[in-house]
């Protein structure tokens, strides 16, 4: 009994059902897409942090002295830095984001552009802002 059919599949049939990240080439664009949504859980955290913090603060000395030397630590100014970061580059993409749904920006360059400048400014204001702190301790 003979079949009719090959039994090599099509290069279409080998293809996923859904193109993923071993189909796509990395951008910049994607990979701040990716980077968005890890700041934005990173926020999350960092923002329970803060929310110790300042209930911390609220209750007693003891409390309030624990948290402050385990965020003045270097792995809690790590920490605080990472947040400020991801706070800034969260915010970058939002208006990234905004500019997209006026119609703008959705071309080629200046696709990248946005993508770039997003970047370049989470970085400088997070500079700016640790370097400001800095000066005025």
């Amino acid at each position: 009994m003979s079949d009719s059919t090959s039994t090599t599949k099509s290069p279409e049939s080998r293809r996923p059902m859904s193109p993923h990240l071993q189909i796509y080439r990395p951008m910049l664009t994607m990979m701040m897409s990716i980077i968005h949504r890890i700041t934005g859980a990173g926020l999350y955290f960092g923002t329970l942090l803060l929310a110790w913090w300042l209930i911390a603060a609220a209750t007693d000395a003891k409390s309030y002295m624990f948290i402050n030397d385990l965020l003045t630590s270097f792995v809690g100014r790590i920490i605080l830095l990472g947040y400020t970061w991801a706070l800034f580059h969260h915010m970058m993409g939002g208006i990234r984001h905004f500019i997209w749904d006026t119609g703008r920006g959705l071309d080629h360059p200046e696709r990248e552009y946005l993508a770039q400048a997003s970047l370049i400014a989470s970085i400088g204001l997070t500079l700016f802002v640790w370097i400001l702190a800095y000066l005025l301790r």
